[in-house]
């Protein structure tokens, strides 16, 4: 048995403005229809005797996650929180120590949420080999085969190989699909270094993709860091499930050794193999990669949402919320979003993380969340503020409830737009529909209900003294928030 483990916890920085530490690039729809969460879950169909994917996710992130996993064919495995970030080797550890639950032994299939793979068919035949490696006691990763000179990456050279034992390959195939030992991990090259590795054709970029049998990877940590392995089996042993999610105890799980599977296992253990891969992989992690991967048109632009242009070369265009045009320019890469414009030299994109740090220095919003703000229950979007007031438009998902709660600090008027709104106010429950509203004084328990079959839409306006998100006293969640 197989047992997929999708990693999902990036922040994505250099895809800012799109890209949100509380809305990442992994949640997003970046090359296509799906995000690339549910891209990386969908690529999994077809394989034999495989679970359905279990997913390890910051706790921001958890509502998003269950919706987007909820909406694929194989989205029902468990969603393990992370109460803080520690790394992918705790996170592989605590799905090794959940998969195991009840005597169970499978191969996990470790994947990154936010990878690109063009070539599913090669991908799952890769596995497949991988699959019985893995079997055999190997730790395998995947080494994606170059095509250029990359100092982005790190590399893994590959040594003895171990052959092709994969079903369903013939000898055509052999060359594209054998194993090898791994050799030596190596860090990003400078520029000279990575073309040598390229004609070497020995080295491949390191995909931090990897298949190992559950008691094999936690044996091999119990090595090389028992100190992590131990902080991880305390933080399992106190995992609660809540409501769709599994949780760890947040100290317990902050006491364990922040490192990656790189550092803490693959790079130490005798066992590691490589099986070369060239299946159209990318790792999306510049807005460069996009324009890469993406659709050109005849004048090499990647053109995403309302855009025009004139004499423009080479660009990656993406609109959200009006019209974008480009005239005259080339080779750049423009995003606007509602409250965000990026416009970066494609050259220069690495450089997109050092304007993130610099919102955060200011103490600004921008790097967090997008002025739609997504919510288990549906999304708000601020429209206007000011000086003791703001205006937010609220949208309620069919069948879905706010929390009971109240507000110290101000008060607020809603007016329904579209749908049927079941308004809880002190001891009274209204029923509101299109142009009708009420008055939410201070200090009065309410609650906000949609139990009809469209979405419901209105218009919040707040005032008072104090406005934050945090002026909420929840008294009921269905959602286990507090």
């Amino acid at each position: 048995m197989i047992q997929p483990v999708i990693l999902s916890g990036g922040s994505g920085t250099r895809l800012w403005p799109l890209s949100r530490e509380e809305y990442p690039k992994q949640l997003l729809p970046l090359t296509g229809e799906l995000t690339m969460l549910q891209e990386t879950a969908a690529r999994l169909q077809g394989l034999v005797d495989i679970a359905d994917p279990m997913v390890i996710c910051n706790e921001t992130h958890r509502f998003m996650v269950a919706e987007q996993m909820r909406q694929q064919a194989n989205g029902n495995g468990a969603i393990i929180l992370e109460p803080c970030g520690r790394n992918t080797a705790p996170a592989v550890a605590i799905a090794a120590l959940q998969a195991m639950t009840g005597g169970a032994d499978p191969v996990l299939l470790v994947l990154p949420a936010d990878h690109l793979i063009r070539k599913v068919d090669v991908f799952q035949r890769g596995v497949d080999n991988g699959l019985s490696l893995a079997m055999e006691g190997k730790l395998v990763t995947f080494g994606i085969v170059p095509d250029k000179p990359e100092t982005g990456y790190g590399y893994i050279k590959g040594g003895e190989e171990l052959g092709v034992r994969g079903e369903g390959i013939t000898p055509a195939d052999s060359s594209h699909f054998a194993a090898f030992a791994v050799a030596e991990f190596v860090e990003k090259p400078d520029f000279t270094t990575a073309q040598a590795y390229l004609e070497n054709g020995a080295y491949y970029w390191n995909s931090g993709m990897f298949m190992f049998k559950a008691s094999r990877f936690l044996s091999e940590l119990e090595s090389f860091n028992p100190q992590m392995l131990e902080a991880c089996q305390k933080a399992h042993a106190t995992l609660q499930r809540d409501i769709d999610f599994m949780r760890l105890d947040a100290e317990l799980f902050a006491a364990c050794p922040s490192d990656s599977i790189d550092y803490a296992v693959m790079e130490k253990t005798a066992d590691a193999a490589v099986i070369p891969l060239d299946a159209g992989w990318n790792d999306v992690g510049s807005w460069s990669s996009l324009w890469d991967v993406g659709d050109q048109n005849a004048a090499g632009n990647v053109i995403r949402g309302d855009v025009l242009t004139e004499n423009t070369s080479n660009c990656y265009l993406h609109a959200n919320h009006r019209l974008v045009a480009g005239v005259g320019i080339e080779n750049l890469i423009v995003v606007e979003t509602a409250d965000a414009v990026l416009v970066a030299n494609k050259d220069q994109v690495q450089d997109v993380k050092a304007i993130v740090a610099q919102i955060k220095a200011q103490q600004r919003d921008e790097y967090l969340l997008h002025k739609r703000v997504n919510r288990p229950w549906g999304a708000y979007e601020g429209i206007d503020a000011g000086e003791g007031f703001q205006v937010k438009r609220i949208t309620v998902n069919p069948g879905s409830t706010l929390s009971l709660q109240m507000h110290y600090h101000r008060a607020e008027h809603w007016i329904v737009v579209q749908g049927t709104a079941l308004v809880t106010r002190g001891d009274e429950v209204v029923t509101l529909s299109d142009n009708q509203s009420t008055y939410i004084p201070v200090g009065v328990k309410h609650r906000l209900a949609n139990p009809g079959m469209i979405p419901l839409e209105l218009i919040e306006v707040q005032s008072g003294s104090y406005l934050g998100e945090d002026d909420i006293v929840r008294f009921d969640d269905q959602y286990g928030r507090v």
